[in-house]
């Protein structure tokens, strides 16, 4: 198993660029199988999930090739299978995706109920009940899923919840059905926007996107486009609070500041300094040490889940008492023992967690629990005295590139051994 050391105390300065979204691609590479001729998709990042999407794809019949660093062309032309690979869907929860644009392209999906990060109940029910609607049959047995249609058909449909995923599966099963459908209560991410304006081009009609009610006239077939990935804004929020526990400064380039802004808001509100340099830049100088600072994650564009803990690093080590309080997944502090035995000063009450914070920390074996329980923990690790060992690495690999390259960069002792 391998693992990150980190020897602690080190100031990071310099630059480090963002990959393209994980979140954003994911959907885009399930929707490439709408299309009747060949996609390339631009700034792909290199990441565990996106290579088990591709495999997924070409276990489907499809095809999934690298034609440059971090540039993807695909082939959805020769999908014939509609059943996804128990042991691909398991690796990875958004392997999912792909039931919306099979039952739209090819009338019928068996996929097995999906895995990923244990941060808590993320149920699909959204999804079958979304597919219902358009005229999906739904039968569930044996671990599995399967829906089939002679023929979609629009509908209005009502999230009980803004779900990303739930969003996203239905955008794309409605872009091939008859009739128009309307999806309210829909999730307002980036994300979601990225999905909407690929589609588009691929020559879907959609409106509404980024806002809480999307509306699509179904189409009869797409077209392949060629398309650039947005910047993963989770991964320009982590390299922000890098930054910022290290009292350092560091410039973070290839992203939408305006993805951006509830992260600002709360490190500015920590104390940091933080400037958009330009339409693709944002710097952070963290000072001497935090400020406490409470944070409720919500849906966008509130505070960002994907950002809890690694904020929750930075209040660690703050002046002052900080309340953390979790309102969209139930597990999501499973970090929480892990930075209590660097000397954190933390209290669970339910969904909330109360942070002590703590003039120093110290270096640990630690181990990371999920994507990003394991990046926080090498965020920790910057400000703690002596040496850090985190194992569990191969969480992080799932949605950062190189993120021990990159922060080695930036000045820090850090290694994977």
């Amino acid at each position: 198993m391998e693992r990150a050391v980190i020897k602690g105390r080190a100031t990071l300065n310099g630059s480090v660029r963002v990959e393209g979204s994980k979140n954003a691609v994911l959907p885009i590479l399930a929707a490439s199988i709408l299309a009747d001729s060949p996609c390339i998709i631009k700034d792909v990042p290199s990441l565990d999930d996106v290579t088990c999407m591709c495999e997924v794809l070409r276990s489907l019949g499809g095809q999934a090739n690298p034609s440059g660093p971090t540039t993807l062309e695909l082939n959805g032309g020769g999908i014939k299978s509609t059943e996804a690979p128990y042991e691909l869907v398991r690796r990875m929860r958004a392997s999912f995706l792909v039931m919306g644009p099979l039952l739209a392209k090819l009338g019928r999906a068996k996929i097995s109920l999906p895995g990923g990060c244990a941060i808590g109940a993320r149920p699909i029910d959204l999804h079958l009940k979304g597919f219902e609607l358009l005229g999906a049959r739904i039968a569930m047995g044996d671990g599995f899923v399967k829906v089939s249609a002679r023929g979609l058909v629009g509908n209005r449909i009502y999230l009980d919840f803004p779900s990303v995923g739930a969003t996203e599966n239905l955008m794309m099963a409605a872009c091939l059905a008859e009739g128009t459908t309307f999806i309210e209560n829909a999730a307002e991410e980036p994300e979601i926007i990225d999905l909407a304006n690929f589609l588009s081009n691929m020559g879907a009609v959609l409106r509404g996107a980024g806002t809480k009610v999307i509306r699509i006239d179904g189409k009869k077939q797409l077209c392949g486009v060629e398309y650039t990935v947005i910047p993963d804004r989770i991964e320009a929020g982590t390299y922000l609070v890098a930054g910022a526990i290290s009292g350092g400064n560091v410039l973070v380039e290839n992203v939408v500041p305006e993805h951006l802004k509830p992260m600002i808001a709360k490190l500015r509100e920590s104390g940091a300094r933080v400037e958009e340099e330009s339409a693709t830049q944002v710097r952070v100088i963290g000072s001497r040490r935090p400020i406490a600072a409470d944070i409720k994650t919500l849906p966008y564009p509130g505070f960002p889940t994907d950002m809890q803990a690694q904020m929750m690093a930075l209040m660690c080590t703050a002046e002052g008492t900080s309340l953390v309080t979790e309102t969209v997944f139930e597990n999501r502090f499973m970090h929480v023992p892990e930075m209590k035995r660097m000397g954190a000063q933390i209290k669970i009450e339910g969904r909330s967690a109360i942070i002590r914070g703590v003039p120093r920390v110290w270096g640990a074996p630690v181990k990371a629990t999920d994507l990003r329980a394991g990046a926080a923990l090498l965020l920790l690790g910057l400000a703690a005295d002596g040496v850090t060992d985190v194992t569990g690495v191969e969480h992080i690999d799932r949605g950062y590139s190189d993120i021990v390259g990159k922060i080695r960069a930036l000045g820090a002792d850090i290694k994977r051994v």
